[in-house]
């Protein structure tokens, strides 16, 4: 250009011409390294991020996972984050985890699927465990009870004595028990799936397998404890029961 040329046949304008190509070269300087400070500050930037504490097996229950804590939060660096990571135990709501989950890895909802309607997992943590209790239409309530309620069970059993031969009780086996399914909710039929703790479930299978088992309703709200734990034919007699 013609302004271009008449600048650069003075030495004043020579002089103007490479003092603005050394501004214009200082702006791209500063433009590139405010980037790259940028970049670099976005790689070393951290999340939080939930990584499980310990094994969590699959179909475990992201209500429990939370609730029992078997997650520790972790900032991890943004670029080591795995798609999906998760940071709020909020997500974890009515999900069962899909595979096993190992110490140390991070929790993320590939991690994580739907729970199945009406799946036991999602009732069951720690020493809790679900059983089939096989009843009759009278002793179990047919069509009384339904999954939600609470139960108190009873086992009728003969009971060996040194004089007389045996004698029938009825014991009290577990207070309060959770009625998870009923044969019109999956159970099998002529059953009742129960939840009870370790050693009671152990109870209720002998007693199933060896005498009669009683499922008796309990108030929705405000049941009190039960003081009867054993019956037997003295009861018939006026006297008090065993406490």
């Amino acid at each position: 250009m013609e302004w271009v040329e008449n600048a650069l046949s003075t030495r004043r304008g020579t002089l103007m011409i490479g003092g603005a190509a050394a501004v214009l070269a200082a702006i791209i300087l500063v433009v590139y390294l405010k980037n790259y400070r940028s970049s670099v500050d976005a790689s070393n930037a951290t999340d939080a991020v939930l990584v499980a504490k310990n094994m969590i097996q699959k179909g475990a229950p992201g209500n429990f996972v939370a609730a029992d804590r078997q997650y520790q939060v972790t900032s991890i660096r943004a670029k080591e984050l795995q798609t999906g990571a998760i940071s709020d135990p909020g997500t974890l709501r009515g999900l069962v985890a899909a595979h096993d989950i190992y110490p140390g890895q991070q929790l993320t909802t590939s991690d994580f699927v739907a729970a199945a309607p009406g799946a036991l997992q999602t009732n069951l943590s720690g020493d809790q465990r679900a059983i089939a209790v096989p009843v009759d239409a009278a002793h179990g309530m047919s069509g009384q009870i339904a999954p939600g309620d609470h139960v108190d069970v009873y086992a009728g059993l003969n009971q060996s004595g040194t004089i007389g031969g045996a004698r029938p009780v009825i014991k009290l086996l577990m207070e309060n028990a959770l009625v998870l399914r009923t044969p019109t909710t999956g159970a099998p039929v002529g059953a009742v799936v129960l939840r009870g703790r370790g050693p009671q479930t152990a109870a209720l299978a002998f007693a199933a397998d060896n005498g009669k088992i009683w499922l008796v309703l309990r108030p929705a709200s405000g049941a009190r404890p039960e003081k009867v734990s054993l019956m037997d034919t003295s009861v018939l007699l006026g006297l008090r029961p065993v406490r």
